[in-house]
C-alpha cells in the first residue's frame, strides 16, 4: 500500500502544482513545486478526501504545524502514518 499512497499523493501534488507527476519526485522540495500557500492547503484537502483522514497542518502558522512539508517525501511519509494511526 505504501506505494499506492505515494503514487496517490504524489499525483494529487502534481495535479495542484500543474506539473506532470513524473517532474514531482520524493527528495524534490515542496517549495519548489511552485504551490502558493492557498496551493498547499487545496493539496492538503485533496488528500484528506481521498485517504480520509485529518491533517494536522496549519495554513496560518505551517512551520508550527505537526504535518511536514519540507519535502514531497515527508508529505507522503506523513500522509502514510495518518493512514496508518487511521486503521
Amino acid at each position: 500500500m505504501t506505494a499506492d499512497i505515494a503514487a496517490q499523493v504524489t499525483a494529487i501534488l502534481a495535479r495542484e502544482a500543474l506539473l506532470d507527476a513524473t517532474e514531482v519526485r520524493a527528495d524534490l522540495p515542496a517549495s519548489d513545486l511552485g504551490l502558493d500557500s492557498l496551493g498547499l492547503v487545496e493539496a492538503i484537502f485533496a488528500i484528506e478526501e481521498r485517504f480520509g483522514i485529518t491533517v494536522p497542518f496549519n495554513a496560518n502558522r505551517p512551520e508550527a504545524t505537526a504535518f511536514g512539508t519540507a519535502t514531497v517525501g515527508e508529505i507522503i511519509a506523513e500522509v502514510e502514518a495518518l493512514v496508518r494511526a487511521r486503521g
